[in-house]
């Protein structure tokens, strides 16, 4: 009985302690956009071997970006196999035709937020890495979420 008690308490302890580290890990692993956005933006900069002085007005102006971006409020994800009407359908489109422009917009003027101080070779290489990194990162999420990714 005592051999019993004892095996039982070493299960509970260790289920105790492997919940605690799990919680530690995610919380580890949790960043905010804004910490996500700056993690980025020094990253392209090491990538572009940019010096401390661009670096620093480089990943400013980065996240300023970022966070215009984010303002523009999240997609609407459309649900698969749900029937809409047309008036639904059409006013669906023009709010992302709408989106995408003020998206472009934002793009343009970081473009030449950019050139005070980036090389317009240098501009598109930040937007090539950028599109890299945001692939991966919907890949692996596509994987976290039981999704195969195309």
């Amino acid at each position: 009985m005592k051999r019993i008690i004892r095996m039982l308490f070493l299960a509970v302890a260790m289920a105790a302690l492997c919940g605690t580290a799990n919680a530690q890990k995610s919380e580890k692993q949790r960043m905010s956009r804004e910490q996500l956005a700056e993690v980025q933006a020094r990253h392209i900069a090491r990538q572009l071997a940019f010096d401390d002085k661009t670096t620093a007005k480089f990943v400013d102006t980065y996240t300023r970006c970022q966070k215009e971006i984010w303002t523009l409020a999240p997609r609407n994800k459309d649900r698969r196999g749900t029937a809409k009407t047309d008036a639904e359908t059409e006013k669906a489109m023009k709010e992302r035709f709408e989106r995408s422009q003020k998206l472009l917009d934002i793009r343009e003027k970081y473009y030449e937020e950019y050139g005070k101080f980036l090389t317009p070779k240098q501009i598109q290489r930040v937007y090539a890495i950028e599109k890299n990194m945001m692939n991966r990162l919907g890949k692996r999420a596509g994987r976290r979420n039981g999704r195969a990714r195309r």
